[in-house]
């Protein structure tokens, strides 16, 4: 099992699902923690909430595939 994000990626790259399964909630909670620090210091963030920040980045990382 991976726990490394780095190592999880390489594994996925190779074509291992499960890597990705383990990836997302990693990936997750780190967008979410950036998304809140960011918008805590930026009043036009106020109308956005972490997690629609979040989801917004996950949509637009998956169209880039």
């Amino acid at each position: 099992m991976h726990t490394d994000v780095t190592g999880l990626l390489h594994a996925w790259s190779r074509g291992d699902p499960a890597a990705l399964e383990q990836l997302a909630p990693l990936v997750h909670r780190e967008l979410r923690e950036m998304a809140r620090r960011i918008l805590a210091g930026d009043r036009r963030g106020a109308e956005w909430h972490p997690t629609e920040l979040v989801q917004e980045s996950y949509v637009r990382l998956l169209d880039c595939r």
